[in-house]
């Protein structure tokens, strides 16, 4: 007896891309660096999303919106362009995106804009997120994206 002829499958053996977070602590250049890794033995694209945060009490003062966005694009292109130059050397297809607003929301946001494959995130150094829940531990319980957590 012989087996039926395998039908053809659409899609991919592994991820097409990986978005990892990153804002520059140590545990996400860490995690930048495994999802580059990850990116270039699976051969997929790389997408690192810098959120910055705003502030309410930054938001209200008079001037303040232009001198906040003037630091976030100068934060945004230092970590873009540290992220290049490593991802250069090893062959990494890399997009690099800058928002502004809650972590949380954003790269949520993005990850399902895009279909992301995988999200990568380096684990929180902030005592308080044991009590209230890192950023981590909200993408491990959403369940929607397979999830590394780079200490």
């Amino acid at each position: 007896m012989t087996l039926p002829e395998p039908e053809f499958e659409l899609g991919t053996d592994g991820p097409s891309l990986i978005l990892v977070g990153v804002d520059g602590s140590r545990t996400s250049w860490r995690a930048a660096a495994y999802a580059a890794g990850l990116a270039r033995r699976q051969r997929c694209r790389l997408l690192a999303v810098y959120v910055a945060r705003l502030s309410a009490n930054v938001a209200g003062a008079p001037g303040a919106a232009a001198a906040m966005n003037e630091a976030v694009a100068q934060v945004a292109n230092e970590l873009e362009q540290q992220m290049r130059d490593r991802t250069d050397e090893i062959g990494v297809d890399l997009e690099f995106r800058s928002v502004v607003g809650d972590p949380w929301i954003e790269l949520t946001r993005v990850a399902t804009e895009t279909r992301a494959d995988a999200v990568v995130v380096g684990a929180s150094e902030h005592a308080g997120h044991r009590i209230v829940g890192s950023l981590a531990t909200r993408f491990v319980r959403a369940g929607k994206w397979p999830v590394t957590v780079v200490p």
